[in-house]
């Protein structure tokens, strides 16, 4: 398996990278929250998992070991795949922990290909989770979430334009705290898309 790469980043797009190591280029699956970090040409440290089926060899990678820690547990839930995974692992470590503090399973229905079912029962293993690994949670180069990210009906109508939840959460997060209405934060939302 492969644990972890330094690397420079010499293709990028939203969902994957190309990184070039001693003249071999890897092709890396991240989540979005990761690609928006990166640029090509930069150097940097990934921590991967390598996901082995007889029709597939693929890797993933994340810029923290937490986030390596928080996939491989994902996808070893039923129900999840790795992109399922890859999705849940874009949204902002802080608000699947308000979701299991609140016991909100409709902010997790909000990410792709996760269900009613799926998401009371990421509820039970993510509560699990952080009392056994609390590490996992305690997210250093996460900016904190601002109430602006929380915002159900905002995340709903920018799901029903066609955006995936990882775009979504990082657009109401960079909005202006003063913006007390759905429509507004919307609208601000769009411009920024």
């Amino acid at each position: 398996m492969i644990a972890s790469l330094t690397v420079t980043v010499s293709a990028l797009t939203p969902e994957e990278l190309t990184l070039e190591v001693s003249g071999v280029g890897y092709r890396v699956q991240v989540p979005v929250s990761v690609s928006d970090q990166l640029t090509e040409g930069q150097e940097t440290k990934l921590f991967t998992s390598t996901y082995i089926r007889e029709d597939r060899f693929d890797l993933f990678g994340f810029l923290e070991a937490s986030g390596r820690m928080l996939f491989e547990h994902f996808i070893a839930m039923n129900g999840i795949g790795p992109k399922s995974a890859l999705e849940l692992c874009a949204v902002p470590k802080s608000l699947l922990m308000q979701a299991v503090g609140t016991q909100d399973a409709k902010l997790l229905t909000n990410v792709k290909g996760i269900g009613k079912k799926t998401a009371e029962k990421l509820l039970v293993d993510l509560k699990a989770l952080a009392e056994k690994h609390p590490e996992i949670f305690s997210a250093s180069g996460e900016k904190p979430t601002t109430n602006n990210a929380y915002d159900l009906d905002a995340i709903e109508a920018l799901k029903a334009l066609g955006y995936d939840t990882a775009t979504i959460m990082q657009a109401l997060e960079g909005l202006p705290e003063d913006l007390k209405t759905t429509e507004d934060r919307v609208t601000a939302a769009l411009r920024s898309l």
